[in-house]
């Protein structure tokens, strides 16, 4: 047991081999696969694909296939330079393997999640022993923000991935130039292997999320070189080799892009260049106008500063009330107000850095809610040290940890389960048929956020997420109640999976309320409902832009016309002469109603069935989600 006359500062710290064996426990790892189990594969099949980048990204990955064109990626038959190719690759795969299914596409992202768990795992035990890791990849594995943007197709958890493997793979590269600079007539370990390994999962976080994938890693490595005190060593990191094997796996894709989609004419007056092919939409436009703000189109929300900050901890939830305990720690290493180790200052150093450099870097230029994530394994690793500490009998510790469950988890948890059992019990039930559309507000202006759909629930659309609201009630009081009274009678372990497991309880029921709002956020019903009723030579529209009903394409297999809609996504690609004409205007789409093709218009506006009654017949084929399909011919 540790002497306790210390205060928490000014406790010896107790890193890597005071805790515990580094040695891989099996029970760990069959704790972190059952957690992924149930939350990721468990919930792999349901709902369908989400409006907008979600479906957006798989669809991209499907006419990949299609196309067998694995450079160029289209969407709906145009050009789509957004983004880089990892994340299409992977689902286009998966989708060959298993075929053109959105479980199949939405796999490969599970499979990281996974890879992510054991990284954050394999990185804690190196600076927090087995326990340290084992919490962190815990944290990891059942905190709010990590499950919440695994339920829809985007690479940021992929970039956390790569984040921690690189740097990980650099602190092995440097302690075996160290190890070698202290033996030197000792044979010792060369850091080639890990360097190697670094450059290449920077290849792949370029491949993944454009710049940033090297930004972030190699502004990492700089900056603890120097803070460390150890720059001269950068040159004995393999760069020539290390830069050739990162080229080998980057350049491929950015060289073979540029040369298929060279620069074009382009119209005057929309604040472009001249000419601009797919090095001036993805490299200039898409990230250095990007991170000032003045991206072409501008089509994204921008969340202030203060709000991005503070989501930053609320996505580790409810890992987050063990911060304040790893912080002090951290800042009192890095002060040297306590006696520690060069390596023990060396791993606080990494995980501040690796933090801030995210947050620093993201609070300078646009930023969304889950920019933030590639720096969350960072708090994961700082929560789950401490809560290996306090395991290992530090007491001074376990009282922080304590006095951050009371006075922190135990009021929110118990907060949250009586608003939430209000909300299930006096909800009142909607009328049977009741489209929950009906019972919401709208907030245009919020959903060039991801969550901006929250703002849309009211008192009276709570009767549909009874069940999942109820549920939560009941595993906060595992989060808060009984969490706390197992860490007052000091049994951490069990107040860590009871912790653990109620998170489970609560984030089965987020998906569960996501399924009930799916609706609202996703078109699959209704595009099962055209697929139903469509013939060869009928056609399919979209009422405004391509992202308020992009699962359409994806569930009908079918290339979707947009009226109005020659805007954000696929404007840039239109002005491709190859490109598909599918755009329409409220003309066009007036006169071929009242022609003989068939079509189907998928619209969100109440005024468009009334309208169009002036030129045809008009059928209601089916409405969800505020959504409608209409139709010129039964």
């Amino acid at each position: 047991m540790l002497q306790t006359q210390n205060s928490l500062i000014d406790s010896p710290d107790l890193l890597v081999t005071s805790i515990s064996s580094c040695r891989t426990r099996p029970v760990s790892i069959a704790i972190l696969v059952l957690v992924w189990l149930v939350l990721h594969i468990g919930c792999l099949f349901s709902p369908g694909l989400l409006d907008d980048v979600d479906s957006v990204y798989i669809e991209v990955a499907r006419e990949m296939l299609q196309r067998h064109d694995y450079v160029t990626p289209y969407i709906d038959g145009i050009r789509f330079f957004d983004k880089p190719p990892l994340m299409y690759w992977m689902a286009a795969a998966s989708m060959h393997i298993f075929g053109a299914y959105d479980w199949a596409a939405r796999l490969p992202l599970a499979l990281c999640v996974l890879g992510l768990f054991f990284a954050v795992y394999a990185l804690g035990k190196r600076l927090f022993g087995e326990r340290g890791g084992f919490y962190s990849a815990l944290a990891m594995a059942t905190s709010l923000g990590p499950y919440l943007f695994t339920r829809f197709y985007i690479p940021d958890i992929l970039n956390a991935l790569w984040m921690t493997l690189g740097a990980h793979l650099f602190l092995i590269a440097l302690d075996r130039l160290n190890q070698s600079g202290k033996n030197s007539g000792i044979k010792s370990r060369s850091a080639l292997v890990p360097s190697l390994g670094f450059a290449g999962v920077m290849a792949l976080n370029l491949l993944t999320k454009g710049l940033i994938g090297i930004v972030f890693p190699i502004g990492f490595v700089l900056f603890y070189l120097v803070l460390t005190r150890q720059l001269r060593l950068l040159t004995r990191l393999h760069l020539v080799t290390g830069t050739l094997f990162f080229a080998i796996i980057a350049l491929p894709w950015h060289i073979l892009a540029a040369l298929r989609n060279p620069p074009i004419a382009l119209p005057s007056g929309l604040g472009l260049p001249a000419k601009g092919g797919w090095f001036w939409f993805y490299i200039v436009n898409e990230h250095f106008m990007r991170f000032v703000g003045k991206r072409i189109p501008h089509d994204y929300g921008q969340v202030p500063i203060p709000l991005f900050w503070l989501l930053f901890f609320l996505w580790l939830m409810p890992w987050t009330a063990f911060l304040p305990a790893a912080i002090l720690r951290i800042t009192a290493v890095l002060r040297d107000r306590i006696a520690a180790t060069s390596q023990q200052r060396e791993n606080a150093l990494t995980l501040a850095l690796w933090s801030l450099m995210v947050l620093v870097f993201f609070t300078l230029s646009s930023r969304q809610e889950y920019y933030s994530l590639p720096a969350l394994p960072a708090l994961a690793l700082m929560a789950g040290g401490v809560l290996g500490l306090a395991e290992a009998g530090d007491q001074r510790i376990q009282r922080y940890i304590l006095r951050g469950t009371t006075w922190f988890l135990l009021p929110l948890a118990t907060i949250t389960a009586i608003v939430c059992g209000y909300w299930g019990i006096v909800a009142p039930t909607p009328p049977h048929g009741t489209d929950l559309s009906s019972l919401l507000t709208t907030n245009p202006d919020a959903y060039t956020l991801s969550l901006g759909h929250l703002r849309d629930l009211t008192g009276h659309a709570m009767g549909f997420f009874r069940a999942p609201l109820l549920g939560t009630a009941l595993s906060m009081l595992g989060v808060g109640l009984i969490t706390w009274l197992l860490r007052r009678r000091d049994h951490t372990f069990a107040a860590n999976i009871t912790l653990a497991i109620s998170m489970m309880g609560t984030l089965l029921c987020v998906h569960s309320g996501l399924a009930r709002f799916y609706p609202i956020l996703g078109s699959k019903g209704l595009a099962l409902t055209i697929n139903r009723q469509f013939h060869p030579g009928d056609r399919i529209l979209l009422d405004g832009e391509f992202t308020t009903g992009s699962t359409i394409i994806f569930y009908t297999r079918q290339s979707v016309s947009l009226v109005n809609g020659r805007v954000n996504g696929p404007w840039f690609g239109s002005f491709w002469p190859d490109a598909p004409a599918i755009f329409e205007t409220d003309d066009s789409l007036r006169r071929a109603w009242t022609g003989q093709q068939r079509l189907f218009l998928m619209t969100s506006n109440p005024q468009r069935a009334s309208d169009l009654s002036h030129f045809g017949t008009v059928n209601i084929i089916a409405a969800e989600g505020g959504k409608t399909i209409l139709s010129n011919r039964r």
